[in-house]
C-alpha cells in the first residue's frame, strides 16, 4: 500500500510539474510572439546623386521611435513584429513615407528627392525637434547650402568663418590663424577632414579656410563636452565630411572670383557603384600684380598666392562593404624679393592628408568603420642674402590606425566602441645654413617621436520618455619614444652640461589618461528640455606660440618627460526650447572648464635657439579656467531666417615664471561676443543676406615707460603686466546679394505651337558682397615708434594702430554644368 500510495502521490506531483512547465512554456511562447522583434536597416541617399545623406531622420508613428543615419547613410531600428509606420525624412528633401511588415530582418534603402519649395510641412518635420531631445550639449550641424548664402570675405566661401559666428566661438581676429572654443586655444581643437586631422586649417594667415566649399557635404561643431569616440583635445571638434562624387551623372562645379578661381568635377565610374569627385582651387594675387611691378622695381619677384586640391574615390564593394579613400594638398608660398638689399626669402607651408576607410556590416545591427590615415603639415622659411643662404623648418606626421564599431541593440540602447593608434613625428624646429659651396655644420634635423593609442566605450541610453543618457569612457595613452637626445641645463649657467641619448623606440615617458565622458537630457514638455554633460579629456600635443598672434610659424610639440600633457574639464548645464512648431529654436548654456598643465614660451625665450638644446627647455608651465554664458535663438525655416549668438565669457591663465605667479587674462579673452547672421529669399532667384559682429578687444601687453639711457646707449622699455590692456572692440557689418540665373530656356515647340520651359544645361549664379561695409578700422596690432633725436633730448614716443582691411567689395560668378 506504502508503493502504491507512493505511486500515485508521485505520479499527482509530475502531472502538476508537467502541466506548470506546459504552462511556463506556453507563457514564454506567447510572450516571445507578441513581443517579436526585427530590425529595419539600411541607407538613406540623395534620389539625383546617389550620395548618402547625414543625419537623416527615421520616425516610426505611434511608438514614439527613431533615429537618424550616421556619417556614412546608415541606419538601423529595432521594431516589434508587424505593420509599422515609418517616415523617412531629410531638411530640403521630400519626405518619404513607408508602411512595412515586419515579420523578418529587413534591408531597406531609401532615397529621397530634393524639394523645392522649403516650406513644403515634410521637410519641417525632418530634424525639428532635435535642439530638445538630443543628449549632446553644444552640437551644431550646418549645411553647405546655409553656408554659401552668408557674406563671404573677398567671395569665398569659408566653414571656419561661419563657425565663428556661433556662440562659445570666436575669432583670434583678421590676420589670426586660429579660432577659439569656450576660452580654449587654437591647439585645442580637433580639426577632422573626413577623419584625417589638419593642423593648419587656414591659408593666407587666417583669411581663408583650406576647405573648399564646392567639395564639402557636411560640417559638424561639437564644442560642449565631446563624446567618447572622440579624443586628443580639450576644447572641440570640427568634423568636415567631404562629398562622394555623383553616383549617376558627370557633374562640373566651379567659381570665378576676384582673387581666386575654382573648379570641381565628379561623376560615376561605374553608375551606382562607383564615383569620384576632385576639386581644385587657386588664387591668382600673384598673378593680378605682376604686371604692374615694373621690370625695375626692387620688389620684382614678389608675391603671395596659394593652392588647394582635394579628391575622394568611392566604391561600393557590395551591400555590406564599401571603400573611401579621400586625400587633400595645398600650399601657401609667400616670397620676397629686394634687388636693391640683394635680399629674399620663401615662405611655404601647408597640409597634406590622406585617409582610406572600409565599412563593413557584419549584421543588420553591427557597422563597422575602419580606418587608416596619413597626415603632414609643414613649414619652412628658406632666405639669404649677398652668397649667404638659410632654412627654417617645423613640421608634424601622422601615421594613424582605427576601428569604430556602433551596435545598434534596440530601441533604448545605441553602443559604440573602438580603438585608435597613432605614431606621431614631430620637427620642432630645423636649421640649415651655406655661403657659396661651404655647407655649415648647424645639427641634425631635430626629430621627436611618440605613440598615442586610447580604446573607448559608449552607450546612448533612453532610460524613459522623459530622460535619456549618454555615459561613455576613454583611456588614452601616449608614450615618448627614442630616438632622442635630452640636453640637461645647469639652473645656475643655463649651459648644458649633459646629455643622456635614447635608441629607436626605446620608452622614454608614458602617460595614461582616464576620460569619463557623461551626457543627459530631461524632457521638461514636447518643445524644452534641460541639459547636462561633465566631460574629462586628455590631450598629449601642444603648440608652442612667441608671437601675440596665431600664425603658421606656431610649434607643435609633443608630451615628455619634462612637458606633462594637457588636462581638462568641462561642467555644462543649458535649457532648450523650441517655439512656434519649431520653427524657431533658443538655448542658455552654461559652462565652466578647468584647464591644467598649459605650456608658454619663458620670457626672452627664442624657439631658433635649439643647438645643443631641446625645445621643452624653453617652456614654462601653468594652468588656466574659462567660464561662460551662451545665449542662442535661431529661426530654421521661412524666406527670411538666420539667428543672434551672444557669449559672455572670462578666460585666464597663470604660470610661476609669468608676472611673479599672477593670474592674467588669456590673449584670446573676450568678455563680449555677438553676431547676428540673417538671410532673405526674395524670390527663387534673390537671395540677400547680411553678418553683424562684435567682440571686446583682444588682450594685449603695452610699454609703460620708455627712456633713453646715455650710459648704455639705448632705449630701455618697461613693459606692464601681461595682457593687462585690450585693444579696441573689433565690429564691422558683411552684406552679400546672390542673383541666380534661370534654371531654364523657353523656347516654341512647332508642333503644339506652344512656349515650353527647356532645363539649362549649365545653371550659374552672380554673387556680390561687400566686406567691413562701413569701413571700421579694427586694430590688427599696436606699432611703437619714435621721432626726433634721444641724444638731444628731443625724442617723441608714439604708438600707432595698424589695421588690415577696409571696406572690401567682391563678385563672383559661380557655375554648374
Amino acid at each position: 500500500m506504502f508503493n502504491l500510495f507512493t505511486f500515485n502521490l508521485n505520479k499527482t506531483l509530475y502531472f502538476r510539474i508537467v502541466k506548470n512547465y506546459l504552462f511556463i512554456i506556453y507563457l514564454l511562447f506567447s510572450l516571445t510572439f507578441f513581443s517579436q522583434q526585427y530590425t529595419l536597416s539600411g541607407y538613406v541617399k540623395d534620389a539625383k546623386t546617389g550620395e548618402f545623406l547625414i543625419g537623416a531622420t527615421i520616425f516610426v508613428d505611434g511608438e514614439s521611435k527613431g533615429t537618424s543615419s550616421n556619417v556614412y547613410g546608415f541606419y538601423s531600428i529595432t521594431l516589434k513584429a508587424g505593420e509599422s509606420n515609418v517616415k523617412y525624412s531629410y531638411i530640403g528633401y521630400n519626405g518619404n513615407n513607408k508602411k512595412i511588415n515586419l515579420t523578418r530582418d529587413t534591408r531597406l534603402n531609401i532615397d529621397l528627392k530634393e524639394a523645392g519649395d522649403l516650406l513644403e510641412e515634410v521637410i519641417i518635420d525632418a530634424l525639428s525637434d532635435e535642439n530638445t531631445t538630443g543628449t549632446q550639449m553644444g552640437k551644431i550641424d550646418l549645411s553647405m547650402d546655409k553656408i554659401k548664402t552668408i557674406p563671404a570675405f573677398m567671395g569665398e566661401v569659408d566653414v571656419l568663418k561661419t563657425i565663428q559666428f556661433l556662440p562659445g566661438v570666436s575669432s583670434g581676429g583678421e590676420g589670426n590663424t586660429g579660432f577659439y572654443v569656450r576660452g580654449g586655444g587654437p591647439d585645442q581643437n580637433l580639426i577632422l577632414l573626413d577623419e584625417a586631422t589638419v593642423y593648419n586649417a587656414s591659408h593666407l594667415f587666417g583669411f581663408f579656410s583650406v576647405f573648399n566649399a564646392d567639395a564639402i557635404k557636411n560640417v559638424s561643431l561639437i564644442k560642449g563636452g565631446m563624446p567618447s569616440n572622440y579624443g586628443g583635445r580639450l576644447s572641440s571638434v570640427l568634423d568636415i565630411s567631404m562629398k562622394e562624387g555623383n553616383y549617376k551623372n558627370f557633374q562640373m562645379d566651379g567659381g570665378i572670383g576676384a582673387i581666386a578661381s575654382r573648379l570641381t568635377l565628379q561623376g560615376p565610374i561605374k553608375e551606382d557603384t562607383a564615383s569620384y569627385i576632385i576639386s581644385g582651387r587657386r588664387t591668382y594675387i600673384d598673378v593680378l600684380t605682376k604686371p604692374f611691378i615694373p621690370d625695375t622695381s626692387s620688389f620684382k619677384g614678389s608675391g603671395y598666392f596659394f593652392y588647394d586640391l582635394t579628391a575622394k574615390l568611392n566604391w561600393r564593394l557590395s551591400d555590406r562593404d564599401r571603400l573611401y579613400l579621400s586625400s587633400y594638398f595645398g600650399r601657401d608660398v609667400f616670397t620676397f624679393n629686394n634687388q636693391d638689399l640683394d635680399f629674399k626669402f620663401n615662405v611655404p607651408w601647408g597640409n597634406a592628408t590622406a585617409s582610406l576607410r572600409w565599412n563593413h556590416l557584419f549584421s543588420d545591427k553591427l557597422f563597422v568603420n575602419t580606418t587608416a590615415v596619413f597626415t603632414d603639415y609643414n613649414f619652412a622659411f628658406e632666405g639669404g642674402a649677398s652668397g649667404f643662404n638659410f632654412k627654417l623648418a617645423s613640421g608634424i606626421r601622422d601615421l594613424n590606425l582605427k576601428q569604430d564599431f556602433t551596435f545598434y541593440k534596440n530601441s533604448l540602447h545605441n553602443l559604440k566602441f573602438g580603438w585608435n593608434y597613432t605614431f606621431h613625428r614631430f620637427i620642432p624646429s630645423s636649421l640649415s645654413a651655406s655661403s657659396g659651396d661651404v655647407e655649415f655644420d648647424t645639427q641634425d634635423d631635430v626629430k621627436v617621436y611618440g605613440n598615442e593609442s586610447a580604446l573607448y566605450f559608449l552607450d546612448e541610453w533612453n532610460v524613459n520618455e522623459n530622460l535619456k543618457i549618454n555615459v561613455g569612457f576613454r583611456l588614452s595613452m601616449y608614450q615618448h619614444i627614442g630616438p632622442f637626445t635630452r640636453y640637461y641645463k645647469n639652473p645656475n649657467s643655463g649651459v648644458t652640461d649633459s646629455t643622456r641619448k635614447y635608441s629607436s623606440f626605446q620608452n622614454i615617458k608614458t602617460y595614461f589618461g582616464p576620460e569619463p565622458r557623461f551626457s543627459a537630457r530631461y524632457l521638461l514638455s514636447d518643445q524644452s528640455s534641460v541639459k547636462v554633460g561633465i566631460s574629462h579629456n586628455y590631450q598629449y600635443i601642444h603648440l608652442a606660440s612667441i608671437s601675440s598672434v596665431s600664425l603658421p610659424t606656431d610649434l607643435w610639440f609633443p608630451s615628455t618627460e619634462t612637458v606633462k600633457p594637457q588636462i581638462g574639464t568641462q561642467y555644462n548645464i543649458g535649457y532648450f526650447k523650441n517655439f512656434f512648431d519649431n520653427e524657431y529654436e533658443a538655448s542658455v548654456e552654461i559652462y565652466y572648464k578647468d584647464l591644467k598643465n598649459l605650456i608658454e614660451y619663458k620670457e626672452n625665450s627664442f624657439p631658433e635657439d635649439n643647438l645643443n638644446n631641446n625645445v621643452d627647455n624653453q617652456l614654462t608651465f601653468g594652468k588656466g579656467y574659462s567660464y561662460g554664458a551662451e545665449f542662442f535663438i535661431k529661426k530654421r525655416m521661412g524666406d527670411f531666417n538666420g539667428w543672434i549668438g551672444y557669449t559672455y565669457s572670462k578666460t585666464m591663465r597663470k604660470f610661476d615664471e609669468i608676472d611673479n605667479g599672477e593670474w592674467f587674462p588669456a590673449k584670446y579673452d573676450r568678455r563680449n561676443d555677438l553676431s547676428i547672421v540673417g538671410q532673405y529669399q526674395i524670390n527663387d532667384r534673390i537671395n540677400i543676406g547680411a553678418v553683424f559682429v562684435y567682440a571686446t578687444g583682444n588682450s594685449l601687453s603695452l610699454p609703460e615707460r620708455r627712456w633713453f639711457s646715455l650710459q648704455e646707449n639705448r632705449i630701455i622699455t618697461v613693459w606692464s603686466k601681461r595682457n593687462e590692456y585690450r585693444l579696441d572692440p573689433y565690429h564691422r557689418v558683411d552684406i552679400s546679394l546672390t542673383i541666380d540665373a534661370k534654371p531654364y530656356k523657353k523656347i516654341l515647340n512647332p508642333a503644339t505651337n506652344e512656349i515650353e520651359k527647356i532645363d539649362k544645361k549649365i545653371i550659374s549664379s552672380w554673387n556680390f558682397s561687400v566686406y567691413n561695409i562701413y569701413n571700421r578700422a579694427n586694430p590688427y596690432f599696436i606699432f611703437f615708434d619714435y621721432s626726433g633725436d634721444p641724444l638731444q633730448g628731443t625724442a617723441e614716443f608714439g604708438a600707432s594702430q595698424v589695421s588690415l582691411f577696409p571696406i572690401l567689395p567682391s563678385i563672383t560668378w559661380n557655375f554648374k554644368f
